[in-house]
């Protein structure tokens, strides 16, 4: 059994600078000013990974090959039945308003806003059995950690469980040398996401702003002004060594500078700036946000990162995939809210993979799209006549990348695509097999707020049909 060691809740990446201490008019005032100039350095929390990794690089420690994970999160829950489990034989009120396509597999249908899927699919795989029930949204928590007690709108403690990105970024900490190890882009709201949880502040992701501001400043801070806090370090790390006879302050500020150095660093501002594409990249790309968003996160994993996020939502409510119906906004209805999406994210899922095909690095990163969870297999609910309602019982996602076995369709559904029919696949068998790629053991585990190991995989296995 694998273990993180002791917990960190209720610390953050700068805890060494006291941020919740009050501090008069002394010389440790001016220390106040550094900390609040660090912590608005676009979400920087990442000196103790940086401890975390140098005690990871030390004799007997193996690196990892450079594997990475691009989690496409649809967020407020994509409709099955109307994306990749499609009905064409059901009633109206259950198979919707949308056509079908036939796909690269033989008897394989997929929605008629899906074209560039369909004729991908032997480089890709369609779950339609997943079981998602426990998870919800605001917050989004059971799929991207894989546990089914990570509810917070039922268990107080539900938002304490760590994102799998977490997990990876601190297993490998040895990797964020140069890249921040787990990154959003495009966050809406903090709901959206699973965050460092029990393993503290440190392994909360580096948040990504619109593209062309990622690596600005915030306002008034400069190059210049960045680097005279670095020289008021220094100073305070002068004036306090004579009183930390152990070394940890000084370690800590080299920490805290290494840090610094890392997120305006010319490896983090070169991966984070898209204009460094050629034009003919951009153009494949597209000049939809959420497709430069797909277009970044290609940069990211070739530059280092272990686990990039995309939110791909268009407002901070509970996510622009949770299609109700065009009488509950901002939402919209299958028609109207969904139809629009859909030929957006089939171009930017299909050219993100067939971009790291032609770069070689398709099968070193995996590619997962999927939302929280499936809509209701009836059409029309909660008063609308267009929109479908949560349906936590099943939902389908899709996989590309990862050196896994692709061209297949893994599970099924009931004839209204509203219950599992064969081989349901479990939170826990998703974040096993993203382990699995990523080299982290099942067995791992963390310590809690009380002290207790808990496993990261409680009941789950990898997905055999994808991994062997």
């Amino acid at each position: 059994m694998q273990s993180f060691g002791h917990s960190h809740l209720g610390r953050h990446a700068f805890e060494t600078m006291h941020g919740h201490d009050r501090e008069g008019l002394t010389v440790i005032g001016r220390r106040s000013m550094l900390k609040a100039g660090l912590a608005g350095m676009a979400g920087l929390s990442l000196p103790g990974l940086l401890q975390a990794q140098e005690a990871a690089s030390r004799p007997g420690k193996t690196t990892p090959r450079k594997k990475s994970v691009i989690l496409i999160w649809m967020t407020g829950g994509p409709s099955q039945i109307d994306t990749w489990d499609v009905k064409p034989n059901a009633p109206i009120e259950i198979r919707g308003p949308f056509g079908v396509i036939p796909t690269a597999l033989p008897g394989v249908q997929f929605c008629e806003f899906l074209p560039k899927q369909a004729a991908m699919m032997d480089r890709m795989t369609v779950i339609r059995s997943v079981d998602c029930r426990n998870s919800n949204h605001e917050p989004n928590m059971v799929m991207q950690t894989g546990n089914l007690a990570a509810a917070p709108r039922v268990n107080r403690e539900g938002d304490k469980f760590p994102a799998l990105a977490a997990i990876i970024a601190k297993h490998r900490a040895e990797q964020a040398r140069q890249m921040p190890p787990y990154v959003v882009l495009n966050m809406k709201s903090r709901s959206h996401v699973a965050w460092g949880g029990y393993l503290g502040h440190s392994y909360d992701p580096f948040l990504g702003s619109d593209v062309g501001r990622l690596f600005e400043l915030p306002a008034g801070l400069t190059t210049d002004r960045l680097e005279s806090r670095r020289l008021l370090t220094t100073d305070l790390d002068r004036l306090r060594r004579d009183l930390d006879l152990s070394g940890s302050m000084d370690s800590t500020d080299r920490f805290t500078r290494q840090a610094i150095d890392l997120v305006t660093g010319p490896a983090a501002r070169h991966a984070f700036d898209i204009s460094q594409e050629s034009d003919a990249v951009k153009a494949k790309y597209g000049t939809h946000e959420w497709a430069k968003q797909a277009l970044l996160s290609r940069r990211l994993v070739e530059a280092g990162v272990s686990f990039v996020t995309i939110d791909l939502s268009n407002h901070g409510a509970s996510g622009t995939w949770d299609t109700h119906g065009d009488n509950i906004p901002p939402y919209g209805g299958i028609w109207n809210g969904l139809r629009p999406l859909l030929p957006v994210f089939d171009h930017l899922i299909t050219t993100l993979v067939t971009d790291l095909g032609e770069r070689g690095l398709l099968d070193d990163v995996l590619v997962l799209a999927m939302g929280e969870f499936g809509r209701t297999p009836q059409i029309g609910t909660q008063g609308s006549s267009d929109g479908r309602n949560h349906w936590p019982i099943v939902m389908s996602m899709t996989v590309a990348g990862g050196g896994m076995r692709h061209g297949q369709i893994i599970g099924a559904t009931e004839r209204d695509a509203g219950q599992i029919k064969e081989r349901p696949v479990t939170p826990g068998d998703l974040a096993a097999t993203i382990f699995q790629h990523m080299g982290v053991p099942q067995d791992i585990t963390y310590l809690d707020n009380r002290g207790r190991p808990r496993f990261v995989i409680e009941s789950g296995q990898p997905i055999t049909e994808l991994v062997g």
